[in-house]
């Protein structure tokens, strides 16, 4: 049992949703809770506090095991994508001081691990996350954004469990591996060898 806290980061609004991931390699996930911190118009270093001190409690309240959250795409508009980073900042400081590893996730990796495809939009991501949990209704645009961060994390982790590998996080962020033991050595027959030995003999003379 793993929970996983999603996070869609925004300057003005940051998703957040928090998933179970059952099972021995997480194969199967259970809601548990979802929403978005909306934040107000004012100074960019207020809102940031705001988008810390949120998650901070959400983590104290519902203390997950690991953190997943949106990597920054290139927006158009170069100060909108220093906002963006800005907010992820905020967030991923937030999980690292409560001890938690982070993932992070291109949003085209996560739309093609909850809908099949990275040009999903917005509303088949809605629609996936409520068929993936079972949600009696579709999440808001962010909420939903963030518990699909979270089912992409959970499907990593499976995927890594399945092929004998393992997720590795350096420094707090999650660097993925798929490690695999190298087969046993094998010893050649002492006879193979004298002849191997030979054959070089007579090739090097």
């Amino acid at each position: 049992m793993t929970l996983i806290l999603g996070i869609d980061p925004g300057s003005r609004k940051t998703g957040f949703g928090i998933i179970n991931a059952k099972g021995s390699n997480g194969s199967k996930a259970e809601y548990v809770t979802s929403g978005i911190i909306r934040l107000p118009t004012g100074g960019l270093p207020e809102r940031l506090k705001i988008i810390f001190d949120s998650l901070s409690e959400i983590i104290q309240q519902h203390n997950p095991d690991e953190m997943a959250i949106e990597d920054i795409f290139f927006a158009r508009d170069p100060r909108a994508a220093l906002k963006l980073g800005q907010a992820r900042g905020a967030a991923i400081v937030a999980g690292v001081i409560a001890g938690l590893p982070v993932a992070e996730y291109a949003a085209r990796s996560v739309k093609q691990s909850v809908v099949g495809t990275g040009g999903a939009d917005k509303v088949q991501v809605q629609h996936m996350v409520k068929h993936l949990l079972k949600l009696p209704s579709a999440p808001a645009e962010d909420a939903a954004d963030a518990l699909a961060v979270a089912l992409c994390h959970a499907q990593t982790m499976r995927t890594a469990t399945s092929i004998g590998g393992q997720l590795r996080y350096s420094k707090g962020r999650m660097k993925q591996e798929m490690v695999k033991q190298a087969p046993p050595k094998q010893e050649m027959p002492k006879q193979e060898l004298a002849k191997e030995k030979k054959s070089k003999a007579g090739v090097e003379s």
